[in-house]
């Protein structure tokens, strides 16, 4: 970036440019020493004014202590300027933000920690408080940047929540992942949001983590594909402020799936390839093609690295080679954690400054360490330098929203749910549901009697990050409304559970009772026994898949097996020798061995959001055919972890007596129809390193259902100069295809292909051959392959 000199007064003053802290270019920081007055004829408040110069003008106005509030959030003390009844309290904010803030965060929440939140009308009118506040009652009068969670919807009340984004992965439908996002976007820019804390692109690659929900899944490339339409659903085309956006945020950064022992933040023991090839794969891909405006640390470390202390990775690889040039904010108290849980900081002074010099612009969520950096730089032992250009990129997104032109949001515009967004999330999760086995018995016919049982068959289903949904359908819900209207007929019983009912915010987890489950289980087995047909229900839930956000509340486990006594209900159904359609909900994979041999079918289907029950109708009853594929593999037992299909050559020799390879691998799902694919064709079978070519497939719909089909490309370097996994994601593309009807699809082949990092750590495509595979999932037999040769320049 060039500098851009400041023209008011007599003082220089440069806006930094976003390089490491150590860059030999730094900015000078003279006009600091005597900050500006006289607002009236500000040049920062002049809308015509180029934003560089409003940046400038504004910061040379700015005390070490109004700087620094432009890089803290409040959120815990947000109560300590309201009233009893939670409403903003301008009197008691003077001690909380004397000198204004960053970030306001989840102001959608009343007391938080899941209690019940704000109405959307009550949500814009505490923003608009705030922003009043700020604007007219501060010197400087800097709006605030208010974020929310997004994971999976606007974690707020009243809002639209579909499936958990391993779901949403599971869909493999980039249109119909932006389409949700954006759901997400207008509501939450309606009610005053300006910043969401999503889209999650971590690699999952061990399902004992607690967090697998909140990803796309164990691959870099879909994980990549699918968050850049979030992103794009988030924020839109281009840099132009639309209605109805919000900036995302891409976390965490980096390696932060494939936790030692599948704890949550523990160590992610990852090389330098591992890290940039799999785990930073999404974040560059985004970066690069999304211009998505921030990115959150991440709590773990690499290689005795925290993210919030690496220099390397936010300044010289993100920013130096990226090109980088938004925020980076940190995980709820990372910065504080360097000193209180990682030790490299002797306390909160050292670690405020280690983090902004390695990047961190933002401290979340609460002011903890970086109000430390006012002293820090009055004594010099900060470089104001850097804070000049963290608080520069701060107050970027605020000119570039047009906050300071108009900080309040119409109060008759917030956005809840609608029946269209109805219809979107009931879309969605019928095309997340994979099916994984089918005997024949499905789709179900009418005039039914319909057993559905099990601990998740009546329960609403979320996930973590949900804030208070519009509304739930069970699965015994819209079951039952598609019997009403259809002949058939549904009764049900609990049979177990996987736990006492409980929160995913809250604890203790209580387990459950085994006199009392197995009480249920003769209950379920008297109830079945009059049904043609039993929907079981099990898996986990959110108490047992979810953050471990401290020793008190925990979610990783060290085993894949389905808690308590779900096992004993399958096989006491079995022996009723009725059909069993099972259905696995939950964060991640489980051992579902049992129930896919005791079962006429199975869905894996994770979390689907609120229209669950209407979902899992229409795909039961064949109103659509499933069309989901697994974004990560299904392991047959914890033992067999890791289990991702992507692996190098000599990771899965075998085992003794054991099957090595996954019981279900990442790409699989069947459908009510069948699918025939050609040959593969290349459009030239031989290209230099720098060449493009294509290759083409056609697939052909030869059965009798209308359905969709993920076509998927896998490409392997025969021989390289380091060891490259046996089958890498390059390309995918969902098409829906009539009976009887043929497409071709054909996908785009060069670098980006093609491309590794060599020996020397650099991204090159090497002369050899290449091994191009097509197909409906990762599994060899799935797949038809051709070969393409890559020939140096020389030749």
């Amino acid at each position: 970036m060039v500098f851009r000199l400041a023209f008011l007064l007599t003082a220089l003053l440069f806006v930094g440019c976003d390089r490491s802290a150590d860059s030999d270019s730094a900015p000078s920081t003279a006009a600091a020493d005597k900050p500006r007055s006289n607002t009236e004829t500000a040049i920062y408040k002049d809308v015509s004014q180029p934003i560089d110069d409003r940046i400038a003008d504004l910061i040379g106005r700015m005390t070490t202590e109004e700087k620094v509030a432009q890089l803290l959030s409040v959120w815990s003390d947000k109560h300590r300027m309201e009233t009893d009844d939670y409403s903003f309290d301008p009197e008691k904010a003077r001690a909380v933000m004397p000198h204004g803030i960053g970030h306001v965060a989840r102001p959608g929440e009343a007391r938080g920690n899941g209690e019940p939140g704000r109405t959307p009308a009550q949500q814009v009118a505490y923003a608009n408080a705030i922003q009043r506040f700020l604007v007219e009652e501060t010197r400087l009068g800097i709006p605030a940047l208010m974020h929310e969670e997004s994971l999976h919807g606007l974690a707020a009340k009243d809002a639209t929540s579909w499936g958990q984004p391993i779901s949403v992965a599971a869909t493999w439908n980039r249109s119909l992942t932006r389409r949700l996002y954006a759901t997400a976007a207008r509501q939450a820019a309606s009610r005053g949001t300006h910043v969401v804390l999503s889209p999650v692109v971590d690699i999952a690659r061990d399902p004992r983590w607690g967090r697998v929900e909140e990803t796309f899944g164990e691959d870099p490339y879909l994980t990549a594909e699918m968050g850049l339409q979030a992103v794009l659903g988030f924020q839109g085309d281009n840099d132009k402020w639309d209605p109805g956006e919000v900036y995302a945020t891409l976390k965490h950064m980096a390696g932060h799936g494939e936790p030692e022992g599948g704890n949550n933040i523990a160590p992610a023991h990852l090389s330098e390839r591992t890290l940039r090839e799999v785990f930073l794969y999404p974040f560059r891909h985004i970066v690069l093609y999304g211009n998505v405006r921030n990115i959150m640390a991440s709590y773990n470390e690499v290689d005795g690295v925290p993210s919030h202390a690496n220099n390397w990775m936010l300044n010289d690889l993100l920013r130096g080679q990226w090109g980088y040039r938004g925020v980076v904010v940190s995980d709820y108290y990372g910065v504080e954690e360097l000193s209180t849980r990682h030790a490299v900081a002797p306390d909160l002074e050292a670690a405020a400054i280690r983090a902004i010099r390695s990047g961190i612009d933002v401290e979340l969520p609460d002011a903890k360490a970086f109000p430390y950096l006012v002293a820090a730089v009055n004594s010099g032992e900060l470089d104001e330098a850097i804070l000049h250009r963290a608080v520069e990129r701060v107050l970027r997104q605020k000119f570039d929203r047009g906050l300071f032109e108009n900080p309040y949001t119409d109060p008759n515009g917030a956005l809840a749910n609608t029946s269209a967004d109805d219809t979107l999330v009931r879309q969605a999760g019928s095309e997340a549901m994979i099916l994984l086995k089918n005997e024949g018995i499905l789709p179900l016919g009418d005039d039914l009697t319909i057993a559905v049982i099990g601990p998740n068959a009546d329960r609403e289903l979320h996930g973590g990050y949900t804030g208070e949904p519009h509304h739930f359908v069970t699965v015994r819900q819209g079951l039952e409304a598609y019997a009403a209207a259809h002949g058939s007929t549904v009764v049900y019983a609990e049979g177990t559970r996987v736990t006492e009912p409980g929160s995913w915010y809250k604890d203790p987890v209580v387990a459950v009772s085994v006199a009392d489950d197995r009480a249920r289980i003769e209950q379920a087995v008297r109830i079945a026994r009059q049904a043609d047909v039993i929907v079981l229900a099990v898996g986990g839930n959110e108490l047992t898949s979810r953050e471990a956000w401290a020793e008190s509340h925990l979610g990783d486990r060290p085993s894949l097996e389905m808690l308590g006594t779900q096992n004993e209900l399958i096989d006491a159904l079995a022996e009723l020798d009725i059909p069993m359609i099972g259905l696995v909900f939950g964060g991640r994979p489980l051992n579902i061995s049992n129930l896919a041999e005791k079962s006429a079918a199975v869905f894996q289907c994770f979390y689907l959001g609120q229209e669950t029950g209407h979902s899992v109708a229409d795909i039961l009853h064949g109103v659509v055919a499933p069309s989901g594929k697994l974004p990560i593999s299904i392991p047959r037992s914890a033992g067999h972890v890791p289990a991702y299909y992507n692996h190098k050559p000599t990771a899965r020799r075998g085992y003794l007596f054991e099957d090595v390879n996954a019981l279900y691998p990442f790409g699989y799902g069947l459908s009510y129809t069948t699918f025939a694919f050609s040959e593969p064709r290349l459009g030239d079978d031989l290209i230099p390193v720098d060449g493009n070519t294509t290759v083409t497939v056609d697939v052909t719909n030869t059965g009798r259902v209308a359905a969709k089909e993920v076509v998927q490309l896998y490409i392997r370097d025969d021989f390289s100069t380091v060891t490259r996994p046996v089958r890498e994601l390059k390309g995918f593309q969902k098409v829906r295809l009539l009976p009887g009807e043929t497409r071709s699809i054909t996908f785009e082949i060069g670098f980006e292909q093609l491309s590794f990092l060599n020996a020397d750590l650099e991204y090159a495509v090497e002369p050899g051959t290449f091994k191009l595979m097509t197909g409906n999932s990762s599994r060899l037999q799935d797949l038809k392959s051709v070969t393409l040769t890559v020939v140096s320049q020389a030749r």
